[in-house]
């Protein structure tokens, strides 16, 4: 099924999607991408990988509602310098809290992707709405081509030419090391 965002049950939709375990292609602030919900009882990130053909190991990135957020997550301390780039397209990479691994984190900088971030209650998987090892793709009419039998829910926002992915960045003993340069550019 395809919506175009400007749809008023567009949100309602993607809400309902995702608590009930599908995954979907929305758009964020930056490019599109493949977002199922983060939580104990339905496996997405299995489900995204096998779409992508992506390799077992590599995480995904996880978005979240707020700024604030990240705290029920992690306890490190994260420059107050980074911080105020949320919500936008940065993604900080922290040590969880209650496990000894690493997870990726965003806020974006878009209202109608945080509305449902907020709804959902849950952090939401997203990565970039491609095969691995395939480009971007930035065109709406393509990425219905290519996934509409393997998704619940398509949100069309246009195409998407041009974008740059989120920057990425991780914290180790307070220092911040970029690990991949996106839209914004940290110095």
């Amino acid at each position: 099924m395809m919506l175009t965002k400007s749809d008023p049950a567009s949100v309602d939709r993607c809400v309902s999607a995702l608590n009930d375990g599908k995954v979907i292609i929305i758009p964020t602030d930056t490019v599109y991408g493949f977002s199922g919900i983060v939580d104990e009882v339905h496996n997405t990130a299995e489900i995204i990988k096998k779409i992508k053909g992506r390799a077992e190991t590599k995480p995904f990135i996880q978005l979240i509602g707020t700024p604030e957020e990240i705290f029920n997550y992690t306890s490190d301390e994260i420059p107050e310098s980074l911080l105020k780039l949320w919500p936008g397209p940065l993604t900080v990479i922290v040590h969880n809290k209650y496990d000894s691994g690493n997870t990726a984190y965003r806020c974006p900088h878009d209202p109608w992707l945080i509305e449902i971030l907020k709804k959902v209650k849950h952090p939401v998987y997203s990565t970039s709405a491609n095969r691995s090892g395939s480009p971007i793709i930035e065109k709406i009419d393509i990425l219905e081509k290519e996934f509409s039998n393997e998704v619940d829910l398509i949100i069309d926002d246009g195409d998407r030419v041009g974008l740059l992915a989120s920057t990425i960045v991780t914290i180790e003993n307070g220092t911040v090391k970029v690990l991949r340069q996106g839209s914004v550019v940290i110095s």
